[in-house]
């Protein structure tokens, strides 16, 4: 449906009053409750940030265990120290920190690099060639679509990035002059790897996330994002949002940093699902996630896509990532590019989706839970000033640093 842009202060005040009804039912996973789900909160009674171990609804402090998430990630045995949680304290229940009552539920990451693959799938593929096309001016994006799409669409589906087809597709579209930066990323031998967000600038499930105040066209992207231990085993996975703005990185390439990387525009979570017998990298490749954008103006989208429509396999994008000209000692984490790119029209014919003060973002997969926030401009969002300094000063008072022997 269509709407006229709200007023600001009164759906502000709508999605306080929505966030104050989350439940964790909502966020916890639904398909298996076998799950093995590492956390972090910050702790009221504990005076700082905690990695925790979920265990049917309690949260375990696992500090004790390791200091950061980074360093539990690490360890060999980390399904065995989970599998022991219960001997562990209890910091409370997932509601406990979703009301805010025993403190408040971070993104589940701390001192990992926190990477972003672009262009990994046909749609957005498709979208990103139109942005360049469009310059960043969503009305010129739908008549763009309804060109290239015919052209682009059918050359681009089921093709695996890097192989002999999808060389042959790169000649036949260069020949027909449809060929951009985006395709060579896309479906090219080398993927795009980029610097979605600076170490401990995440927020987590039911924080507020940011635009730009400038942005006039941008969109969520919702992502399945890989936990990686520094040697490049890949630990667990999680829910992402890879918050876009279309009309700055549409303007220029080179813009990218501007339109990813503002104040509260990454968030991840709920919590990082360790792989196990019960969830393995085949699982992580064949999930579905949906999508449910909510404006305090009545507008509703949604929509589903499938991991297994991917054009490079998460193995391959880590190994592209981590190796031996990359290195990232305290882990890293790595979203696997947007399934969905939304193009139904708020605001009038042709001029595409864009997001609205208040909108609720709702990313969700049953075997990961479902990662919930609410969108205001980044301006307004709670500044970032928790960092790595005062991060080590923290655990430093708290007497959780100490050298390995």
């Amino acid at each position: 449906m269509s709407a006229t842009k709200p007023d600001v202060t009164s759906q502000r005040a709508a999605a306080k009053a929505e966030r104050a009804q989350l439940r964790a039912t909502d966020i916890l996973p639904t398909s298996d409750k076998q799950a093995r789900l590492v956390g972090r909160v910050w702790s009221d009674d504990a005076g700082g940030p905690c990695p925790v171990f979920l265990h049917q609804d309690k949260l375990y402090d696992a500090s004790r265990i390791a200091a950061t998430v980074s360093e539990l990630l690490e360890r060999d045995d980390l399904i065995a120290q989970f599998d022991r949680c219960t001997e562990l304290p209890v910091l409370g229940t997932v509601q406990d920190f979703l009301d805010g009552s025993s403190g408040e539920l971070l993104a589940p990451i701390d001192l990992q690099a926190v990477k972003a693959a672009g262009v990994t799938f046909a749609d957005s593929m498709l979208e990103r060639v139109i942005e360049e096309q469009a310059r960043g001016d969503a009305a010129q994006a739908q008549a763009i679509r309804e060109r290239l799409a015919p052209i682009l669409g059918d050359n681009l589906r089921g093709i695996v990035a890097g192989s002999e087809q999808a060389a042959k597709v790169k000649a036949l579209l260069q020949d027909m002059q449809c060929w951009s930066q985006y395709l060579e990323v896309g479906i090219g031998p080398d993927a795009e790897i980029f610097t979605k967000a600076q170490p401990m600038s995440s927020v987590g499930c039911a924080a507020t996330i940011g635009l730009h105040p400038k942005s006039q066209w941008n969109n969520p992207e919702p992502e399945v994002v890989l936990a990686i231990a520094s040697d490049g085993r890949i630990v667990g996975a999680t829910l992402g949002n890879d918050v876009n703005l279309r009309d700055f990185e549409g303007r220029s390439a080179l813009l990218l940093s501007k339109a990813k990387d503002n104040n509260a525009s990454c968030a991840i979570g709920p919590f990082i699902r360790l792989l196990d017998d019960h969830f393995t990298l085949d699982a992580v490749g064949n999930l579905e996630v949906s999508l449910d954008v909510r404006g305090q103006d009545g507008f509703h989208m949604e929509g589903m896509s499938a991991m297994s429509a991917i054009s490079r396999s998460p193995r391959d994008l880590t190994d592209q990532l981590l190796n031996s000209c990359h290195q990232y000692p305290d882990g890293a984490v790595l979203f696997l590019g947007t399934m969905f790119a939304p193009t139904q029209d708020r605001y009038g014919p042709g001029q595409g989706f864009t997001h609205a003060v208040g909108d609720r973002v709702r990313i969700a997969a049953p075997e990961l839970g479902a990662l919930i926030n609410w969108v205001d401009t980044s301006d307004a969002c709670q500044p970032w000033t928790f960092g790595v300094r005062a991060l080590m000063e923290n655990l430093a008072n708290r007497g959780l640093l100490h050298s390995k022997k």
